[in-house]
């Protein structure tokens, strides 16, 4: 699985690195119902996403340390 999901890690971690995304934009985007393909469930499990809130409430997910170290490794 190592070698599928990784480069997909890589996608979905760049990309909320660009801005903080909405968790129901992200979920939209990126969730699977796939057993074999995990891509959010893996990027939470090694902590490379961050959920949190904006300050208006809503339900936001960003990237910070342990996912920008992983981007910086794989560029």
């Amino acid at each position: 699985m190592s070698d599928t999901i990784e480069p997909l890690l890589v996608d979905l971690v760049a990309w909320i690195a660009k801005e903080p995304r909405d968790y129901f934009e992200t979920m939209d985007a990126w969730r699977t119902s796939c057993p074999r393909l995990p891509v959010w469930e893996e990027a939470n499990a090694r902590g490379l996403v961050t959920p949190t809130r904006a300050t208006d409430g809503r339900a936001m997910v960003c990237v910070f340390g342990q996912g920008q170290a992983f981007l910086k490794s794989r560029t």
